[in-house]
């Protein structure tokens, strides 16, 4: 994901996509937001849900803000992490909610003004939060599951990549030599490869302690370049030799690659694709282009889910006004995971921020 000149997220949603409008390539049509009663049924077949949108609530003293992403626990607990706003120092980044959408508790004020990825991973008998953020923050942490710090770092100078203070004076400057963190991806040996979705479109490898080992990517058209690699995941699903999948967003495709880096595949046909996740054979696609799209273990589309694609992309100011918001359908979602029984959350990037649930019906 790389260009010579800074590009904002508005202005690559303002950009027209070359084959990221609806192609399916062979995935069945989705019958969207049947309402049965007061219930909105999204997909078909094997892939239907109901969607409930707006589905956790908080408490009066908080606000939602422009929601990022979505990450689930071994007990079902949901995180969700804003950007928020730089001048709410006091006001949380991430909220913890029960399997029910109740609020249990909220931290992580200090990610105001970036909050971005949020990922919980296994480690041993306990589990932890891994989190980045972006603009103003420009770092990444991780932290158990109340939010106390087990480390914390900022730009790896040592990769050669970032302008001098990226590491030190962290500011809202954005380029290709300027660090903007966006997600993670863990690999078996206990390290981790973060993606810097909005900097310097690399993606750099850690040990288990968070230590810089290397990097690869970088700007570029493709194979092996990128052009914002804002998501990214190891596909372990059976069958498949475990690999790397980034979402190429501002190319409207997925990259596959080796677990070192090296290209395999590029699979087009997407509208800004923002993150991935998995959950048996099934590969979860976020499009901020107003769907969510499904994928099997062939990486065949076998449905694309909420889908307001042409609306979206062709009339302006819906993100920012919910009385344009239609019900079974998407603005834009920005990540989106399965919780343990396959049920899927989404988090929305417009202003007032939106989780809603997909549960699964088949």
């Amino acid at each position: 994901m790389t260009h010579t000149s800074p590009v904002t997220r508005r202005q690559f949603l303002q950009a027209s996509a070359v084959g990221a409008s609806a192609v399916l390539a062979g995935a069945p049509t989705v019958v969207t937001a049947d309402k049965a009663g007061s219930k909105h049924i999204v997909g078909e077949g094997d892939y239907k849900y109901e969607v409930i949108h707006a589905w956790p609530q908080l408490p009066d003293k908080f606000n939602w803000q422009t929601t990022h992403n979505v990450a689930v626990d071994k007990a079902g607990n949901v995180y969700v992490i804003h950007e928020g706003r730089r001048e709410l120092k006091d006001h949380p980044s991430i909220f913890v909610f029960d399997d029910k959408g109740k609020y249990i508790r909220s931290f992580a004020s200090q990610f105001q003004g970036g909050g971005h990825g949020i990922e919980v991973r296994q480690e041993g008998k306990q589990e932890f939060l891994y989190v980045c953020a972006y603009q103003h923050c420009k770092t990444f942490a991780k932290m158990d599951l109340k939010g106390e710090i087990v480390w914390q770092r900022f730009a790896p100078m040592e990769s050669g990549v970032y302008a001098a203070g990226e590491d030190t004076k962290p500011e809202k400057i954005w380029g290709r030599n300027r660090f903007m963190p966006t997600n993670f991806a863990f690999l078996d040996d206990g390290g981790f490869l973060l993606a810097d979705g909005y900097g310097s479109f690399y993606i750099h490898r850690y040990d288990k302690d968070g230590k810089w080992k290397s990097c690869f990517g970088g700007p570029g058209d493709g194979k092996g370049k990128f052009s914002t690699p804002h998501g990214i995941w190891i596909d372990r699903r059976e069958g498949r030799k475990p690999e790397v999948v980034v979402c190429d967003r501002a190319h409207h495709t997925l990259q596959r690659l080796t677990l070192d880096g090296q290209y395999i595949e590029t699979l087009p046909g997407y509208g800004l694709p923002a993150n991935i996740d998995t959950w048996k054979d099934l590969m979860l696609v976020p499009e901020l282009h107003a769907r969510v799209t499904l994928l099997d273990v062939n990486h065949k589309k076998v449905a694309q889910l909420g889908a307001d694609v042409d609306r979206i992309k062709t009339k302006k100011g819906i993100r920012n006004d919910p009385k344009q918001w239609n019900d079974g359908k998407f603005v834009h979602p920005h990540d989106a995971c399965f919780d343990n029984d396959g049920n899927i959350l989404v988090a929305e990037w417009v202003a007032t921020g939106r989780i809603s649930k997909l549960n699964r019906l088949a």
